[in-house]
């Protein structure tokens, strides 16, 4: 099965964890610009020299530790690639992001999944037993996991380096949310890399741009498996231009930290258990009405979020992306709608 989220006619659109806002009409205007100066008739830079650098020095380390790609899942299916295939095992805990194991699936590899507390946080001693019983060549954590929200902990990931017997990748597609990042524990020495994404914080989920930063030996090792020219010379542009509004894009990740808060509050006082969230969604359970029957009501109501109560783990769970703060009224009001009327679906 493929990873797939239905998409319905809405006034409020809250299920895919996009940014509210679109990026800045300056960035639009140099972009566009930028543009009617490419060289059409010619490859892009198959190094993407200009934008690795730009990353690079966004995050205070060498190009050579930069690996970028169309969008963050084809990071990780370039790292599976490389690392993954038949007669190799892959490490998750789940619940989390359905594609690390599905795209692990197709590569070949076989997938063990570490469990976590009803709370959805690891413990040390199941981080443990799944490294020592499966020994995994690759293993994923996902901070903010999606789609609980949680953070994993630095204690967390310190366990996992001294024990884990291969590569380790944190998935930070929402990391610019949370209170801290695994970025701070990057070595040449270390087997860990930190996956990042354009399409969150810097409002470009439509140019479908990721990027790795890990050893330099690592993204040696990914540029091998990785198809010729495959970051087209748009999307390089619209990832290099992005780096020049970091304050924008600081201003963006605070406002969405503001309103993931008053959002948070809203639901508190309805008849939900809200998860904590340290990305820009939050999990939340109703305690009375089945999962799917709240989600199908909402769409009714013209409002749409994502459905995971079907999921593994996380019955009659759904998870709401932090909009504008009009769109958060608005679900919220037609949550409160749903939750106190009578109407029972199928």
């Amino acid at each position: 099965m493929g990873y797939h989220s239905p998409q319905v006619e809405v006034s409020v659109r809250l299920n895919t964890n996009e940014s509210p806002v679109g990026p800045p009409e300056a960035w639009l205007d140099e972009f566009v610009a930028a543009l009617g100066h490419v060289d059409w008739h010619r490859y892009p830079d198959r190094q993407a020299t200009e934008l690795r650098a730009a990353i690079a020095d966004f995050h205070g380390v060498d190009p050579a530790q930069v690996f970028a790609a169309n969008g963050s899942n084809e990071v990780l299916q370039t790292v599976l690639l490389a690392y993954g295939g038949t007669g190799r095992t892959v490490a998750t805990f789940e619940p989390s992001y359905q594609l690390h194991g599905h795209i692990a699936r197709t590569t070949g590899a076989r997938v063990v999944s570490g469990e976590r507390a009803a709370d959805f946080t690891i413990d040390d001693a199941e981080i443990a037993r799944v490294m020592g019983e499966a020994q995994p060549s690759v293993t994923f954590l996902c901070s903010p996991n999606n789609p609980t929200g949680l953070a994993e902990p630095r204690s967390r990931l310190t366990t996992l380096l001294a024990i884990a017997p291969g590569l380790i990748v944190v998935d930070e597609a929402y990391g610019q949310f949370a209170s801290w990042s695994a970025l701070e524990l990057l070595s040449e020495d270390r087997t860990l890399a930190v996956v990042r994404t354009f399409s969150k914080t810097w409002s470009l989920a439509a140019a479908r741009l990721g990027y790795l930063i890990g050893p330099s030996w690592l993204v040696a090792e990914l540029e091998k498996v990785v198809l010729p020219y495959h970051l087209d010379v748009a999307t390089q542009l619209a990832g290099t231009l992005a780096l020049r509004f970091v304050d924008e894009m600081n201003d963006r990740v605070a406002g969405v930290v503001a309103e993931r808060a008053r959002l948070a509050e809203l639901l508190s006082g309805q008849d939900v258990d809200v998860f904590p969230s340290e990305a820009n969604f939050i999990l939340f359970r109703p305690r009375e009405r089945r999962g799917h029957e709240v989600w199908q009501a909402l769409v009714d109501r013209d409002v749409l979020i994502r459905d995971c109560s079907g999921w593994p783990r996380l019955a009659d769970c759904l998870r709401v992306t932090v909009g504008t703060r009009s769109e958060n009224d608005a679900f919220a009001d037609a949550l409160s709608s749903v939750m106190t009327s009578e109407e029972v679906h199928a």
